[in-house]
């Protein structure tokens, strides 16, 4: 029961810390982006999170029922043991019960005849006839060799200790044989949650890689969108401008006369309804301002490209450091269950020892006909 505890603990942990880890990615990209930042809120970004953090809500909610079913079912097999436990606990007590009720009555104990109620009745007279075996010429009572009952009696005691013997050893092997398949069923039952947890493990690092590689296809396609709507703006004030341009120059502003816009009170003056532009080193002083100005524009660009290019490096620098941080917690999550598996093999191989000590030293010295042949030789 604490190893499934310890499991069902250290995968809650693992979900914990990749909750957070998905969220503070999810923070970073939003403060790190500064076209976002200082832009304003984007509501196709905002909707598309509402979107991923309702299909996280319902892969965390199947995730949990998962887990939840997982509990039910470790929780069965458990009753199922404890319950199959308790029948053979009860089984063997009764058989010990019947045994002892129908092979080891008072009757058949070797020390009966010391607290038996019924003993003075059976006694026999201290004399039945003067040819009662009990007596002797001395008057004393009869010894060791006399009994003219001996070879039956030595015949009956010798097959009473053999079936004794017997007996004892079909208990011990039906012992020895249920206590292998109470091992058996342990080492069964082990083996099945080892591979039960290895099999969620492998399903949740499934469902890792699967979650990553739709992020990582969410990002292409936001990444190529946001390219797509940058030419298309460029595109279009493009268009606006030779438009604009086009306009001017085929309008009745430029086309007039230049001598028309000539003042009456001076050539310094102009009618600015004729006026038909500025002279040549006028135009050119504006056309090297713009050209300045195109330069400058060029400049912020590049700046631009740059600043883009160096959050990029940063979020894949992030995005190894995330890679080695969850192969750094994958290599903990074996070692540890390597170690578990270890300290299981350990105490397997702990029992196995003890049981064989038992079976070799403890219950080794087996009593034999000579010790059993030394009571009830004498009346005293």
């Amino acid at each position: 029961m604490s190893r499934l505890r310890l499991q069902r603990e250290l995968r809650e942990e693992a979900a914990a810390l990749e909750r957070r880890r998905q969220r503070e990615l999810q923070r970073q990209s939003r403060i790190f982006n500064a076209r976002l930042r200082t832009i304003g809120v984007d509501k196709d970004a905002l909707d598309a999170q509402v979107k991923e953090r309702k299909i996280q809500e319902a892969a965390e909610k199947a995730r949990h029922e998962e887990l939840a079913n997982e509990m039910k079912q470790n929780d069965k097999i458990m009753c199922m043991l404890e319950e199959r436990q308790k029948n053979d606990i009860r089984n063997i007590n009764k058989a010990i019960t019947e045994f002892q009720k129908n092979f080891q009555k008072p009757e058949t104990r070797r020390e009966f005849d010391l607290s038996d109620p019924q003993a003075l009745k059976k006694d026999k007279p201290a004399r039945l006839s003067d040819d009662d075996p009990r007596c002797t010429v001395s008057g004393l009572q009869k010894f060791m060799g006399e009994d003219l009952n001996y070879d039956q009696r030595m015949k009956f005691q010798k097959e009473q200790l053999r079936e004794w013997s017997l007996q004892q050893q079909r208990d011990w092997k039906n012992a020895l044989a249920d206590q292998k398949f109470a091992d058996d069923l342990y080492d069964k039952n082990r083996i099945a949650l080892d591979q039960k947890a290895m099999e969620q493990q492998r399903k949740e690092e499934e469902n890792k890689r699967a979650v990553c590689a739709a992020t990582k296809d969410f990002n292409r396609t936001q990444a190529a969108e946001v390219v797509e709507r940058k030419k298309s703006e460029k595109y279009q004030k493009m268009k606006d401008d030779m438009a604009e341009i086009s306009s001017l120059l085929q309008g009745d502003f430029l086309s007039e006369n230049p001598e028309q816009a000539v003042s009456s009170f001076g050539s310094h003056r102009v009618i600015t309804d004729r006026w038909k532009g500025m002279n040549q080193d006028q135009l050119m002083a504006i056309r090297y301002s713009q050209q300045q100005q195109v330069l400058e524009k060029l400049r912020l660009k590049e700046e631009e490209r740059q600043r883009d290019a160096e959050w990029d490096r940063q979020r894949i620098q992030a995005a190894r450091a995330q890679l080695v941080l969850e192969r750094h917690q994958q290599r903990q999550n074996r070692e540890r269950r390597q170690a578990l598996d270890s300290v299981n093999t350990e105490l397997s191989l702990e029992q196995k020892s003890k049981n064989i000590y038992l079976k070799e030293e403890e219950y080794s010295n087996v009593p034999t006909s000579q010790y059993y042949a030394q009571f009830n030789t004498t009346s005293r």
